[in-house]
């Protein structure tokens, strides 16, 4: 290395205004290759100098820039740090301010030149006084610290965020438009009272996944709003009042908006409760009474689709980190199915109503008919259930208990 430093290699990717050489990365490249050669551990060394020194290039202080064109300072990495196994992207470190210095409190690990180079271009979650400041600015020495109750990536994102949104944002539809509310209602009064409490029992589990990811994800619960209101004037369309919100449901609720960790929740929520719901609005939309209910249902349908798709892409990355959430996500649905155990779960007046619309009349033959739909409905949303699991990595049979545990309340 004191070659190298000598001939001038220790700024190869220098400023030339600091008599550095001005090279690029594949420059860079090509010496730790050539020097590699020779020795593996001197191209480390030398590959960890010139990563390091790119980030001290763009933000490091002119004298420690001069230092390293004249070859008195080696720099390196300092990413990898216990706790964070080999995800060095995501540290699990803290660092401060303390008057004119920063404090960094990690326990790195794996640094090479650990102990010889004179610079560690570290790596640690961000300082909570970076506040408010876009990516990549300069944050100015004395401003306040904000307590966000999220600060960790990991724990909201998925890699399929992107395309997600772009989707949503072209798909979005305006309530007052997107349906035809004067369409003809032509089925008796009867049959109007099953979509009245069917569209009951819509709204207080949409307000439910509106709460949950609503300091979260902005065209989430944008969806969930335009859902409430269009099933609650779908409700009131013809009558003056909403059906019947049971105990069992409401608490059923409750039990998921008070879940505090909010994996657990968004996989209650999104996985188990709107995976289920995304069945039973393709099932009202099949069996509808009326084109204004048919409509209404493939809209949300439509837009749950994308909230499951998120939560799936969300919690696949989040296990991808953390392997130990799995067991979490399990124990959470035990939770809640025993918390659960002494409630009815669906109330009557739900499945009684899906029974007749999926009947659309009070014929014998045809309730029968409905009731058979209505527990093919239940299986089919079993089967979905189990395998978003799968797709979670969960053991066929650990899908099959777990799906069999979730509420009968569906949400």
């Amino acid at each position: 290395m004191d070659a190298l430093a000598a001939a001038g290699f220790y700024g190869l990717i220098s400023a030339r205004e600091l008599g550095g050489m001005g090279q690029g990365p594949g420059a860079a490249a090509l010496a730790v290759l050539r020097v590699a050669r020779e020795c593996g551990s001197t191209g480390m060394v030398l590959a960890m100098h010139y990563a390091g020194t790119s980030v001290i290039e763009k933000y490091g202080a002119e004298a420690i820039r001069r230092d390293i064109v004249a070859g008195k300072h080696m720099s390196t990495l300092a990413f990898s740090e216990a706790g964070s196994r080999s995800h060095f992207w995501t540290p699990t470190s803290t660092a401060k301010a303390v008057g004119g210095h920063v404090e960094l409190d990690a326990e790195k690990s794996w640094i090479t030149s650990a102990g010889s180079a004179a610079a560690y271009v570290w790596s640690s979650r961000p300082s909570l006084r970076w506040g408010l400041a876009a990516r990549g600015a300069k944050v100015e020495q004395g401003s306040p610290s904000f307590d966000f109750p999220i600060t960790e990536k990991e724990v909201v994102w998925a890699d399929e965020a992107a395309a997600l949104y772009a989707q949503a944002a072209a798909a979005q539809w305006d309530p007052a438009t997107a349906i035809d509310w004067a369409a003809p209602i032509t089925h008796p009064p009867e049959i109007e009272d099953t979509v009245v409490q069917v569209m009951t029992f819509l709204i207080e589990n949409e307000t439910a996944a509106l709460i949950v990811p609503a300091s979260f994800l902005a065209i989430q619960a944008a969806d969930e709003a335009r859902h409430i209101e269009v099933f609650t004037r779908r409700a009131l369309l013809l009558r003056k009042d909403l059906g019947l919100s049971t105990a069992g449901g409401q608490e059923s609720l409750k039990i998921l908006l008070e879940e505090p960790d909010f994996a657990l929740a968004f996989f209650l929520l999104s996985i188990l409760g709107e995976g289920s719901f995304l069945s039973l609005l393709w099932f009202l939309h099949e069996n509808a009474p009326d084109p204004i209910t048919r409509e209404v249902a493939r809209l949300a349908a439509q837009d749950e689709a994308r909230h499951v798709a998120f939560g799936l892409a969300h919690l696949r990355r989040h296990l991808d980190v953390d392997p130990g959430l799995r067991p979490r996500l399990a124990a959470a649905v035990l939770r809640r199915h025993d918390a659960l155990a002494d409630t009815a779960g669906l109330n009557e007046e739900v499945f009684d109503a899906l029974v007749v619309l999926a009947a659309g009349s009070w014929d014998h033959a045809a309730i029968a008919s409905g009731y058979e739909r209505v527990v093919k409905l239940q299986a089919d949303m079993d089967h979905a259930r189990r395998l978003r699991l799968l797709k979670l990595g969960f053991a066929e049979h650990e899908a099959e208990a777990l799906s069999a545990l979730h509420t009968r309340n569906f949400m």
